[in-house]
C-alpha cells in the first residue's frame, strides 16, 4: 500500500509540474503569433535611395562648357543642374547610342573630356598617356622574335 501511495504522489506532482509546462508553451506560441501579427501590419518600410543624388556645381558647369562646346546647350553655363542641361546630355547621350538617364553617363563624360585625371598619379610622373605605337613602327627584327616566340608560323 505505502508503494501504491508513492506512486500515486509521484504523478500528482508529475502531473503538477507539467501543467505549468504545456499551459506556458500554448500561452507563448499564441503571445508571439499575436504580436509578430501586430508587428507587422504597423511596420514601416522605408526606401533607401542609393546612387549619387545631386551633381556637383563646378562639375555642372564643366558640362555645360562642354555641351555648350559639342553645340548640344546654347548660352552661358550656370552651374545648375536645370531641365535644358538634362535635355542636353540625354540628347548628347541619344546622339552615341547610349542610354539617356537623367544623371550623365561615364562613356558621355569621357566622351566630351570630362573623363578621370590620372596625370597626378603616382605612376604617372614622366609619363605620356599617348596612343601605343603603329604596327609599322616595330622594327622587322623585333618583330621576327615575337612571331618566334609565340610560336606562330607565318
Amino acid at each position: 500500500m505505502h508503494l501504491l501511495k508513492s506512486s500515486l504522489a509521484l504523478l500528482i506532482c508529475a502531473g503538477v509540474f507539467a501543467s505549468p509546462v504545456f499551459a506556458t508553451t500554448t500561452h507563448h506560441t499564441s503571445t508571439r503569433r499575436s504580436h509578430h501579427s501586430h508587428h507587422a501590419s504597423t511596420r514601416r518600410v522605408s526606401h533607401r535611395i542609393h546612387g549619387q543624388q545631386s551633381i556637383d556645381p563646378d562639375r555642372v558647369t564643366q558640362i555645360q562648357q562642354a555641351l555648350i562646346r559639342e553645340h548640344y546647350l546654347t548660352g552661358e553655363p550656370s552651374g545648375q543642374w536645370d531641365s535644358t542641361t538634362i535635355a542636353a546630355m540625354q540628347k548628347f547621350q541619344a546622339d552615341q547610342g547610349w542610354q539617356t538617364k537623367l544623371m550623365p553617363d561615364s562613356r558621355a563624360l569621357k566622351k566630351l573630356g570630362l573623363g578621370p585625371d590620372y596625370s597626378n598619379a603616382l605612376n604617372a610622373k614622366n609619363s605620356t598617356f599617348a596612343a601605343p605605337p603603329s604596327d609599322n613602327s616595330i622594327p622587322a627584327a623585333q618583330d621576327a622574335g615575337f612571331t618566334a616566340a609565340s610560336g606562330v608560323n607565318q
